[in-house]
């Protein structure tokens, strides 16, 4: 009798199992969550100078962590590296710069930078250059626009920075242009470098552009002067002269030739009278 009711016993432990199997696979997968945006990878091999001096040297930075080609060719194209050397050399606020990577710039459609004039070269470059230096825990505290080391008639070029889960938004204004972060590339003051994406467009350059205002209307043409009145004045300079001074011309020239003519016959019958008398 105890043989059979361990057996039982193993059966009915070996079928509950069975049950509990196949009700667990039956079961649907719990959903997964929405990732946050992950935090930027962490620092690469550049990120420090090796003698321990504080970064002043972009391109040197970016080199030396490779993937960087593209944008340290045009930073000294545009002598922009220049610039920003001189400014990390003698600064108390340092400078942040977003660097976009080589596969950024291969993802650019063609012949978006042949347009650019020589200054919007220039501008475009120091787009990607925040005037001071922000860690990764200070980006995460800015929600708005951020000026750049960028400027035009308007005033200087922004971004929209916002913080995204873990990581930072950055956004130019650009439809479609907006990036994470990607990593830290250098994080010691006076200089820190974030990879990213995209390249960074300035709506300034790339955005929809304002209208061209009408141009001036042209001044009134001054009004002419009055013929009519100078005529006037000319006729009234030039008014002949009136029949009746001629008339009395003519009348004064007559008695005076009459009176000749009377003095003339006085005389002959003078000298006829003195004649006689002697």
């Amino acid at each position: 009798m105890a043989s059979a009711s361990r057996i039982l016993l193993v059966a009915f432990l070996l079928a509950t199992a069975s049950t509990m199997a196949a009700a667990q696979k039956a079961a649907p997968a719990p959903a997964k969550a929405k990732a946050a945006p992950a935090a930027p990878a962490a620092d690469a091999p550049g990120a420090a100078t090796a003698d321990g001096k504080p970064p002043t040297d972009p391109i040197a930075i970016l080199k030396k962590a490779g993937g960087f080609n593209t944008f340290c060719d045009l930073l000294e194209q545009s002598r922009v590296d220049t610039q920003l050397k001189a400014q990390l050399t003698d600064s108390y606020n340092g400078l942040t710069i977003f660097a976009p990577t080589d596969a950024a710039f291969d993802a650019l459609k063609a012949g978006t930078l042949n347009g650019l004039s020589s200054q919007d070269q220039i501008q475009m470059m120091l787009y990607c250059v925040l005037p001071r230096f922000y860690s990764l825990s200070m980006l995460s505290t800015l929600n708005g626009k951020v000026n750049t080391q960028a400027s035009g008639h308007s005033g200087p070029y922004k971004y929209n920075i916002k913080t995204a889960g873990n990581n930072v938004n950055i956004s130019t204004g650009v439809k479609g242009n907006n990036m994470l972060l990607d990593s830290v590339v250098c994080k010691d003051f006076p200089l820190s470098i974030y990879s990213i994406g995209k390249v960074p467009l300035p709506a300034d350059l790339f955005g929809p552009q304002p209208p061209t205002p009408a141009p001036a209307p042209a001044p009134a043409p001054a009004p002419a002067k009055s013929k009519k009145k100078k005529k006037k004045a000319a006729d009234i300079a030039e008014e002949p002269t009136s029949d009746d001074d001629t008339t009395s011309d003519d009348t004064k020239n007559a008695a005076s030739s009459l009176a000749g003519r009377w003095v003339a016959a006085l005389g002959v019958l003078a000298a006829a009278v003195l004649g006689g008398a002697f």
